[in-house]
């Protein structure tokens, strides 16, 4: 199963029904509700038990958090300086984690939405299959495989009205307050404050994910037209190229902090592993000779900080594209 499988599928169908002059489009309504869905889940997916871990080693965090948002930041401006994609489209592409949370917000900055879904969920794909195979050979994991999903759990009514009302209300105050996008903005910042302050619990059934994932993919995907769809498949090598390298440096960030720390070389690769959190902690979770606390404090500490400096980074890079 291909990571976030359930948006990228729907994304894909959109594409080849938008790329063959499909007229239908998801209804804004459906649209704007996944968004809020999306955001309950990044405020969900933020544990107050990371703190501590990251007290312990805050410098080494933003350090490495630094050295990545440096690195991806350069990659995209010199994609855009080179006019393989437009604007600020692939300092979005080229942000580290936070995949669909990146695309949502790209669209209401000025950045070409298709396109960095585009670079995104083909980043999540390279990193998410460079870090399973990296512990495959480290590991023996043969045995191990993802648990298996259970579509339709009982409702835990507290949890599950917390989610409803966060998303409702964070929709709302999102759009009063004219955020840019509103929807996953405000109720991402909403959810995240209830999180951390209140300990707040959310119940995200997988039914209810896959039915936002699949709204926010064909939403993305019907937009595509086949020049835009010509304009990504030229600039595939490129992006590939740029996925590598952000691997490649990933990995030597990693390298440092395993000498630095002392911790074994692969909690320290797959902590700074540049995207798929989730697919990260399936691979982690496999095997019992990693500090998996450690993993998913350091990618969720980026996680956090790429969506709070995201579009300051996208603004000075688009300023040092006019000059």
């Amino acid at each position: 199963m291909l990571p976030a499988a359930l948006l990228i599928g729907p994304m894909f169908a959109g594409i080849v029904a938008g790329t063959n002059d499909a007229t239908v489009r998801v209804p804004r309504v459906a649209f704007a509700a996944a968004q809020s869905i999306v955001g309950c889940l990044v405020a969900s997916s933020i544990e107050p038990g990371i703190f501590p871990v990251f007290m312990d080693e805050w410098p080494i965090f933003l350090g490495a958090v630094a050295a990545t948002l440096m690195a991806s930041s350069v990659l995209g401006w010199l994609i855009s300086r080179w006019r393989i994609l437009p604007g600020t489209t692939a300092v979005w592409g080229s942000t580290p984690g936070a995949a669909t949370a990146m695309v949502l917000m790209a669209g209401a900055f000025g950045a070409d939405q298709r396109l960095v879904a585009f670079m995104q969920y083909l980043r999540v794909i390279l990193v998410s299959l460079t870090a399973a195979l990296i512990a495959r050979l480290w590991i023996d994991v043969s045995g191990q495989e993802p648990p298996a999903i259970i579509w339709f759990p009982p409702i835990e009514a507290q949890a599950f009205a917390s989610t409803i009302a966060v998303a409702l209300v964070g929709a709302s105050v999102g759009r009063l307050l004219k955020l840019p996008s509103p929807y996953f903005l405000g109720t991402m910042i909403l959810g995240t404050s209830l999180r951390l302050g209140l300990d707040l619990n959310f119940q995200l059934p997988p039914w209810l994910l896959a039915i936002s994932y699949a709204a926010v993919g064909w939403s993305i995907g019907l937009n595509f037209t086949m020049p835009i769809l010509r304009h990504a498949a030229r600039a595939l090598p490129q992006i590939i190229a740029s996925i590598v390298v952000l691997i490649t440096v990933c990995g030597a960030i990693a390298w440092l902090i395993s000498i630095t720390l002392g911790i074994d070389p692969l909690t320290a690769y797959l902590a700074t592993s540049p995207g798929g959190m989730d697919s990260v902690a399936i691979i982690a979770a496999a095997s019992h000779s990693v500090d998996l606390s450690f993993i998913m404090a350091l990618q969720t500490v980026r996680f956090l900080i790429v969506l709070i400096l995201g579009p300051s980074l996208a603004r000075i890079v688009a300023r040092t594209l006019r000059q």
